[in-house]
């Protein structure tokens, strides 16, 4: 019998009573297939090769300024509510991480991704591919402008929705460190229902995911704003997708 999303509450009640960390539990039974997908064994050690250790180095020859706004990557304008993200990506000790890739990916206003494997019936925004790539400044900041995207159901359990949220990528100091997280919007009711964000069982560390609204940061007349930093190392710590990985 499918659980239902009041089965689901019970159980993230009851993860929330056990010991937890800043980071997203390996095996947490309301999200369902983190059952079957999280490792099982000991990691074994590797000694990666010598090339593997540097950071990729990333130029503007290799990533174009337009690259950043997801909104004029086709002939029309996309529909929805136009914002920009921006923040900075930043070391356990505060300092400006600089030059570095930042890869967003996110489903459309509707709440559907441009992905054969995203069939809900929730319309396609020919105007919205919803990637873009962009580096870091000296400062560490990154901006990019987008398109706010919606809930969508998922099937882990019935009547499944998962908060709107934009996905990042960003490489650390080498090819073996690159770190994949989620970015949320704040006051969303999905937050406690769903298992991927309660997967998190620390509260301070959960609200490490959610951007703030920031005026400063809205264009008059054409968008809002949202301010969103990651942390890559230390005690405050971003929590990474890399631990229980989500492929929408």
């Amino acid at each position: 019998m499918e659980s239902s999303q009041a089965d689901i509450n019970r159980e993230i009640e009851a993860a929330a009573q056990q010991p937890g960390g800043p980071q997203p539990k390996l095996d947490y039974p309301s999200y369902r297939s983190s059952i079957l997908r999280h490792p099982k064994q000991p990691p074994h050690l590797i000694d990666p090769e010598s090339v593997e250790l540097w950071a990729p180095a990333f130029g503007h020859r290799d990533v174009a300024v337009d690259e950043a706004d997801l909104t004029i990557q086709h002939a029309g304008t996309p529909i929805g509510e136009r914002i920009v993200v921006t923040g900075r990506v930043l070391d356990g000790d505060g300092h400006p991480v600089a030059n570095q890739l930042v890869e967003v990916w996110q489903a459309n206003a509707a709440g559907r991704y441009r992905h054969q494997r995203d069939q809900h019936p929730a319309p396609h925004d020919p105007n919205f591919t919803g990637v873009g790539r962009m580096l870091t400044g000296p400062d560490g900041t990154y901006r990019f402008q987008t398109i706010k995207p919606g809930p969508y159901p998922w099937r882990n359990h019935l009547n499944a929705w998962r908060p709107a949220h934009i996905h990042f990528s960003l490489f650390g100091t080498d090819f073996t460190q690159r770190l994949v997280t989620q970015m949320y919007f704040p006051g969303d009711p999905l937050f406690p229902l769903d298992p991927i964000y309660q997967s998190i069982t620390d509260p301070k560390a959960r609200d490490l995911l959610i951007a703030q609204y920031d005026h400063e940061v809205t264009t008059p007349e054409w968008s809002t704003g949202y301010r969103w930093d990651v942390v890559l190392t230390g005690t405050h710590r971003t929590p990474l997708e890399s631990d229980i990985e989500e492929t929408a």
